[in-house]
């Protein structure tokens, strides 16, 4: 027997099926050694010494592996086909050093999509582990870690608030950032077109836009103003027109290459809004079910068989006609023809979408990577473009109208790509024209534009952006572009990437002082050395020596800086950004409120930057960074209303962003009471009720029933809480800080204490069913008599009504009659009666969690 390791249990149990009870099929959960995240676990001294340690999680799954090996004589690694799996393998070969003794044997097999018959011709053609991709993998840990930990303290030392920096991380936030600036800096043009509805003889009408007037053509922004369009109007309509010229071109349309990683992440959130991270989850289910080939791949090209299978599918579902009389081949791009593995596609073309068991995320992936594959071994489209110009009989003024029509369909009838911004199409069909014939005008509209400015970054465009720059791999993207999330440098509003201030202060910070390291060239040629490696051309230890001596050099010139020298830098670098001009057109820097001082970039002593005067102490105005265009001004004199003492109650705009104020500060009181505005609440909408509601924070909620102690609910700097005495529990919403009661506060504290200690959360004294929104309904016991509980809604039982005679439809009504008190939540309750009530079913017991190191990685890729 041999004993088989694969990354995941999913993986695992597919395997196991395949090669029966010969094998012991055992999953090591990913990696299983990694740097520790501390100085001095990559020692550029010491020849770039690496200090590996197995993480706690990974020790009962090495040892599982071990135990294995116990009676059987040989190891089989059959992690993922790529760079990062060849690591794993190797990794668990030098863990496991220890268990391979003298007469075992260590085989290493990688197969691209986990099929009976891929598996076993894999297991039939065994290797050595790949030194050369373990080399590279080695580099990039090593430069990752190596800039992380040495570029991070720089960060944290000069601009108080940063948290870290990475070597491609902080490349791809210079993209958002760059983009956002252009938008910033952009200035709209005017220009006008003017469209004619036209009608043949026949009284069929079409649209043609005028190209050429007083005999000359049209550049975009000849007409630059209505008073422009309207004499290009006048032109037309004193003039009779006729159409001059009809040409039919024929034209074809090729089918898109299959996907590979990057392409499958930009359609994926084109067509369906998922992000990188999202897209290669759904994928890694798909691949370790056996339904799709792997999914982390640069390569475009398919197996022959694969290229005969989706033929005969074509020919199968559409006829003939559909099929080329050759098979489409399609050229890799991959940069290392080590990681060039095929294409992702079904590994079973018969299986379509409809018949996949999977659902959500999924199905629509599947449903995706099967139709582009189908697709891409189609026949071209064949189109007819017709262009049709209409002109006066003096050649002043020309329209030209153009169409597009379909004559045979052949790859769109399953997929066309999706696009990520709309642009101008070939035109609708147009109407039988004849060239000679008079056009008669129906209408003549002008239509002002503005130009646009460049859109901001989806997931999906800034994956091609970086594909096409060459910085990152397709196992690295869906990380880069989740971390800078992570790490509050960017934000994701309606599918578009937006900076936020922590992201440009760093960007800023980089640019500056270390520009070299987050230009684009430079680290892509980083890049195309690490393929290098892999493909066993370079010494991986003479990249690192020759990138750290440059680095540490960097590093080194950055010691003398005076924090108040760096600011200034980035002052002046998000200059349009922090100081956009005023309408009124008054200088921008001037202080709104001493109107003598100069606004410029400060820090806080608790991190983080703001705008202030420079006539501090005397002028006391900030504002956040983000308070731009007047924001501040308009927003921090916002008065909305009076308590019930008199005091005016304001809603103003501080270093830290929007908060609330009662009164003014005087002698007397110099600080009045103050409360942040919570995350997701919105200044714009806030009312006076809502404001009063955080300066009334902490909330008292009443007497715990076991000591007396006050149980108070409040917001701090780890969010919203519950208290009591000197213990804090999180609370997972804000809103539920004004409405949490006692029965839930006294859940949630003895949840806080017990955890650690192996303890459980109370068992249900009843469950009653299932929640039509999702959710089961369960009778608990309370410190304040017996309750219902369905989601956070803690309804308490009235005292004529016993818990073990409480039906589900009392049940509901009472945590509709509570949910609708709360005024909020993650669901509404329903009172509505379903058809059948859920069967109570007992609830599995949880299994504690592994606890993890605390320890915080600052490294990031």
């Amino acid at each position: 027997m041999a004993v088989v390791v694969v990354e995941s249990p999913a993986k695992a149990k597919t395997i196991n099926k395949y090669l029966g009870s010969d094998y012991t099929v055992l999953a090591s959960y990913g990696h299983v050694r990694d740097l520790p995240p501390k100085d001095g676990s990559v020692d550029p001294e010491q020849g770039f010494d690496m200090k590996w340690e197995v993480a706690s999680d990974s020790k009962k799954h090495v040892r599982a592996i071990a135990e294995a090996l116990k009676s059987d004589d040989t190891l089989i690694l059959a992690t993922d086909p790529d760079r990062e799996g060849e690591a794993i393998s190797w990794h668990l070969k030098e863990a496991l050093a220890s268990s391979l003794k003298k007469g075992k044997t260590v085989r290493r097999v990688t197969f691209n999509a986990i099929t009976k018959s891929a598996v076993t011709e894999a297991m039939a053609k065994p290797r050595d582990v790949d030194e050369a991709l373990v080399e590279a993998y080695l580099a990039r840990r090593a430069l990752d870690y190596l800039v992380g930990f040495n570029l991070s303290p720089v960060l944290w030392r000069k601009l108080p608030g940063a948290k870290s920096a990475g070597r491609v991380q902080s490349v791809c936030l210079r993209l958002i950032v760059e983009r956002e600036l252009e938008i910033e800096a952009f200035k709209a043009r005017e220009y006008w077109t003017v469209t004619a509805t036209l009608a043949t003889p026949r009284g069929q009408e079409f649209q043609a836009r005028l190209t050429v007037l007083g005999g000359k053509k049209l550049d975009k922004f000849d007409l630059a103003n209505e008073t422009a369009a309207e004499l290009a109007v006048q032109a037309i309509t004193s003039r009779d027109l006729t159409v001059k010229s009809v040409e039919a071109k024929p034209a074809s349309r090729n089918p898109y290459a299959p996907f590979m990683t990057s392409t499958l992440q930009q359609e994926a959130s084109r067509k369906f809004g998922m992000g990188a991270k999202a897209t290669m989850a759904a994928a890694q289910r798909l691949y370790e079910a056996g339904h799709i080939t792997y999914m982390r791949t640069d390569g475009i090209d398919m197996a022959p068989e694969a290229v005969m299978a989706a033929r005969d599918e074509i020919k199968r579902r559409f006829g003939a006609d559909y099929v080329p009389d050759s098979p489409r081949m399609y050229k890799n791009k991959a940069k290392n023809a080590q990681e060039a593995h095929e294409c992702i596609r079904p590994t079973d073309m018969g299986l379509s979408p409809d018949k996949l068991k999977a659902e959500g995320e999924q199905r629509k992936l599947y449903d995706l990577i099967w139709k582009r594959t189908i697709a891409s071994q189609m026949a071209a489209a064949r189109l007819e473009r017709t262009t049709v110009d209409v002109a006066s009989q003096d050649g002043e003024v020309v329209l030209r109208a153009t169409g597009q029509v379909v004559k045979f369909d052949g790859f769109l009838k399953v997929y066309d790509e999706g696009r990520d911004e709309e642009g101008d199409e070939d035109g609708a069909r147009l109407p039988q024209i004849m060239e000679g014939e008079k056009a008669d005008k129906r209408a003549i509209a002008p239509e002002q534009h503005f130009t646009q400015p460049p859109p901001r970054y989806t997931e999906a465009t800034l994956v091609k952006r970086m594909e096409e720059l060459g910085i990152g791999r397709p196992s690295t993207y869906a990380s880069i572009v989740t971390t800078i999330q992570d790490r509050d440098y960017v934000r994701k509003d309606k599918n578009r990437l937006i900076p936020e201030d922590k992201g440009r202060l760093v960007t800023a910070f980089l640019t500056n002082f270390f520009r070299r390291y987050v230009e684009y060239d430079f680290t892509a040629d980083l890049e195309n050395e690490l393929d290098e490696i892999s493909a066993g051309d370079r010494d991986y230890k003479e990249v690192l020596a020759r990138f750290w001596r440059d680095f540490t050099a960097a590093i080194a010139e950055t010691a003398d800086l005076r924090i108040g020298e760096v600011l200034e830098k980035i002052d002046e670098f998000l200059a349009p950004h922090l100081y956009p001009q005023r309408a009124d057109g008054s200088d921008p820097r001037v202080c709104p409120t001493c109107g003598e001082g100069r606004l410029n970039l400060k820090t806080a002593r608790s991190g983080g930057a703001f705008i202030g005067c420079s006539n501090y102490p005397n002028c006391r105005y900030t504002r956040a960074l983000s308070a731009v265009n007047g924001e501040a001004e308009a927003g921090g004199d916002r008065v909305l209303g009076e308590d019930a003492n008199g005091e005016p109650v304001s809603l103003r705009t501080g270093r830290f962003g929007p908060y609330v104020q009662r009164g003014e500060a005087t002698e007397e009181t110099p600080k009045p009471p103050r409360a942040s505005l919570p995350k997701g609440w919105s200044a714009e909408t806030l009312d006076l009720e809502r404001a009063l509601m955080l300066l009334d924070l902490p909330r008292p909620i009443g007497p715990h029933p076991e000591d007396g102690e006050l149980v108070e609910a409040g917001i701090g700097r780890y969010g919203p809480y519950v208290k009591h005495g000197k213990v804090y529990a999180n609370l997972p919403d804000v809103e539920e800080v004004f409405t949490v009661g006692m029965n839930r506060a006294v859940e949630v504290l003895a949840q806080k204490a017990s955890r650690g200690r192996g303890s459980s959360a109370p068992a249900p004294l009843r469950e009653l069913g299932e929640h039509p929104d999702g959710g089961a309904i369960q009778v608990m016991s309370g410190r304040y008599g017996p309750y219902v509980k369905w989601e956070k809604v803690n309804a308490t039982l009235p005292k004529e009504m016993a818990p073990e005679a409480v039906t589900f439809d009392e049940a509901l009504a009472l945590i509709a009659e509570k949910a609708a008190k709360k005024g909020g939540g993650r669901k509404k309750a329903s009172a509505k009666k379903p058809a059948k009530a859920a069967a109570a079913k007992k609830p599995a017991a949880k299994k504690p969690a592994a606890k993890k190191a605390a320890a915080k990685k600052t490294a990031a890729k």
